[in-house]
């Protein structure tokens, strides 16, 4: 680590300490050539998802874009804030996990994965996100979609 004071690289940790979370490690350190002490910081630095898109572009997963299709989806359903916040911790759990090391994911894995959430947590919610998400776009999508939940709900 190079020494805010005289730049030289030579010094010796005095202490480290991790975090609260144990994401980042803060370490103190003494200038081996001036005596100067600093304090540095190390923190794991992650590689950004990438989602693909149906039309080929590319951009990085950011969790607040599935947030809002599921806080539209369960309005005024009287869901609790605690059930939504574990709905999109297993969504973004489920994304982190198929994206694999490559860290690539299809937006269409998300979307499925956001259904399969919500079909737990509502019906309801589940039948307002899918008719935006496979764009139902007449009422015979709509009554396929509830007949099929409606059998599935029988079986069980």
């Amino acid at each position: 680590m190079k020494c805010p004071r005289c730049s030289s690289n030579d010094d010796k940790v005095l202490e480290s300490r991790q975090n609260k979370d144990g994401s980042s490690i803060r370490r103190r350190r003494e200038c081996l050539r001036c005596g100067y002490r600093f304090t540095s910081y190390e923190k794991i630095e992650e590689k950004p998802i990438i989602v693909i898109k149906k039309d080929g572009s590319e951009q990085s997963f950011d969790i607040r874009k599935v947030e809002r299709g599921v806080r539209t989806s369960t309005e005024k359903l009287k869901i609790p804030a605690g059930t939504i916040e574990k709905l999109l911790n297993a969504i973004e759990d489920e994304v982190v996990e198929k994206s694999g090391h490559e860290r690539r994911i299809s937006s269409t894995e998300i979307g499925e994965a956001t259904l399969r959430q919500l079909y737990k947590v509502s019906k309801v919610a589940y039948v307002r996100f899918a008719s935006v998400y496979r764009q139902f776009n007449d009422l015979g999508k709509f009554i396929s979609e509830i007949e099929h939940i409606a059998n599935s709900v029988d079986e069980d």
